[in-house]
């Protein structure tokens, strides 16, 4: 118990970015997902051997699934929850027109610092998935982060 509790500490607020980005900025599916994981995670630790690598599979399936189950929200944020700056609130909006698994690829690459490898390992892909969905979330990132320099007259 004293294990998942150090792992709640240092790997939870990660985890929980990470879900918040792979489901679009909605908050209460990130909560709700991780809070789930790592209930499950208590119930089988016996069974765990990496357990981060176990939250982050478990946390991404939950958001999935619950994400699937209520596609009418699909692509909106909680409207409580608004990053700070200028900069943030755009790259977010971009962020939230890429396929969940770019996002979350594209977080856990350049916002956690994950390499490809770990951060298949954690989202339950192959690292050369990881790779493409990196190459195209970029590649859509960039589009979308320079229509909209164009179009605010910058």
């Amino acid at each position: 118990m004293q294990e998942m509790a150090r792992v709640f500490r240092e790997s939870g607020p990660g985890l929980w970015r990470a879900v918040y980005v792979f489901t679009g900025g909605r908050r209460s599916v990130a909560d709700d997902a991780v809070a789930e994981a790592f209930a499950r995670a208590i119930h089988h630790r016996d069974r765990i051997r990496d357990p981060i690598r176990w939250l982050f599979r478990t946390a991404f399936r939950i958001a999935a699934s619950e994400l699937a189950r209520d596609r009418r929200f699909e692509g909106e944020r909680d409207a409580s929850v608004e990053p700070p700056g200028e900069e943030e609130v755009d790259v977010m909006r971009a962020l939230r027109q890429l396929p969940r698994n770019q996002r979350a690829a594209v977080y856990l690459v350049h916002a956690l610092g994950y390499p490809a490898a770990e951060a298949g390992r954690l989202m339950g892909i192959a690292p050369a998935t990881v790779r493409v969905h990196l190459h195209r979330g970029r590649r859509r990132l960039s589009e979308l982060l320079v229509d909209r320099e164009e179009g605010s007259g910058a």
